[in-house]
């Protein structure tokens, strides 16, 4: 069937061009590329004799197709003609933005070969293929041990029920949020495809959606722990005033209006390619980018006046509340930074020209973001003290109950000896 497509499209050509409708004079790059949609680099060559016929009104070079496939205008005797490099040659893809030269001789025929020294883009581009694999890679891995360490973390806060309170039911919903963010982001790499998204059907867009809103929950989970540790500290609120439902409200319910704002903003203005990417001129990411930069500032704001109590007031304080809020403070000032380095590397993507940047950027911001949820786990519950001294009460206590459990199976377990038998046989028959 391709191949039918391809014949009728030469045909077409050959027809048009030989028929005199379009004259080889007349006929431009943009014609060509127009007739000739399905064409190879070596048949647009064999049938570049068909256009090469001289113009008696002065010295041209005419219109012609080099064996690479790039579309040479009618061009006066004498000039230097430049093209974009072509966007893809023997399945590599070149940068369009560079140019290619060719002479126009002043005997009216072309250079023989044109200059592609500019065109160095493939190699670059081989480069960068390696290095976006192993970052792929890198992904790959990094957010398989984050999803580990995160499930360990929530059985560990779920089965802990001696440590519940509001700061590590905070932390619990945290870890919940980047679980499911990881989750929704190995969905997305094992069903979107060129092809899934070109067809932009409503499963893959709500795949988009949910993995959007789990990546906000993520920042205002990180702020509800900033408030927290705001109130406890800075404001002097006693935490007894703080509700579970209102850090639930932040931290779930907040997200969800704006991202279905989002999704009608996508849906009326971007509906295409499964809502990833933009368009140019299209700013509907921005509804939901927007507020995590805010919150990632407010944090921030928290962070400073936090600190700054702390190194005040608190600084002789021993109490275990107190030292509790410190290792909390220090949690957050490690995580927040990573969260917020990482968002903003988006905005700073380095491209173009700088080989080097761009490849530190691919494997800095794939190992930060993948490992994001280890860190969380890490930070908030594998060195929290609080989990750590009930893991190890629980751990004693299973040890204990084993050792008794042990005794017990080895004292009944235990034959009755001879001596006893003959002892007790005696007592009997005395007796008798």
């Amino acid at each position: 069937m391709e191949m039918d497509r391809k014949l009728l499209s030469q045909v077409f050509f050959m027809c048009v061009v030989l028929s005199g409708r379009v004259s080889p004079a007349e006929l431009t790059c943009e014609t060509l590329i127009l007739l000739s949609t399905n064409f190879t680099a070596r048949t647009l060559a064999r049938l570049n004799q068909t256009f090469t016929i001289s113009n008696s009104s002065g010295v041209y070079c005419e219109l012609s197709v080099d064996g690479i496939g790039t579309c040479w205008p009618q061009s006066v005797a004498g000039e230097l003609v430049s093209r974009p490099c072509p966007e893809q040659f023997n399945g590599i893809h070149y940068n369009t933005t560079n140019r290619v030269y060719r002479e126009c001789q002043v005997n009216g025929s072309w250079a023989p070969r044109g200059n592609y020294s500019q065109c160095t883009e493939i190699i670059v581009l081989r480069k960068s293929k390696v290095h976006y694999q192993v970052a792929v890679i890198i992904n790959y891995l990094g957010h398989c041990i984050s999803l580990g360490a995160l499930l360990l973390a929530f059985t560990l806060f779920m089965r802990l029920r001696s440590i519940r309170c509001l700061r590590n039911i905070i932390h619990w919903n945290l870890i919940s949020a980047f679980i499911l963010r990881n989750a929704t982001w190995f969905i997305v790499q094992l069903t979107m495809n060129p092809a899934v998204t070109e067809r932009n059907q409503v499963w893959c867009r709500l795949v988009t959606a949910g993995y959007n809103y789990f990546h906000v929950t993520n920042f205002f989970w990180m702020f509800g722990e900033g408030c927290y540790l705001h109130t406890a500290v800075v404001l002097t609120y006693s935490t007894d005033k703080l509700r579970k439902w209102m850090f639930i409200c932040i931290g779930w319910g907040i997200p969800f209006p704006i991202i279905v704002a989002w999704a009608f903003g996508k849906l009326y203005y971007d509906n295409e390619k499964c809502w990833f990417g933009k368009r140019t001129g299209v700013y509907t990411d921005y509804i939901y980018q927007g507020p995590m930069i805010l919150v990632l500032l407010i944090n921030f704001v928290f962070l400073f006046n936090i600190v700054r109590i702390l190194m005040t007031k608190l600084r002789a304080s021993t109490t275990s509340e107190t030292i509790q809020y410190r290792k909390a403070v220090k949690a957050t000032l490690v995580l927040l930074p990573l969260l917020g380095i990482t968002y903003m590397l988006f905005f700073v993507n380095p491209g173009g020209e700088d080989e080097v940047a761009r490849i530190v950027f691919i494997y800095f911001n794939s190992i930060l973001e993948s490992f994001q949820g280890f860190f969380v786990s890490v930070f908030y519950c594998f060195l929290n003290s609080e989990v750590r001294s009930a893991v190890r009460k629980r751990w004693i206590r299973w040890q204990d109950r084993h050792s008794i459990r042990s005794r017990a199976i080895r004292a009944t377990s235990l034959p009755t000896s001879p001596s006893r038998v003959s002892f007790h046989s005696i007592k009997q028959s005395s007796n008798l």
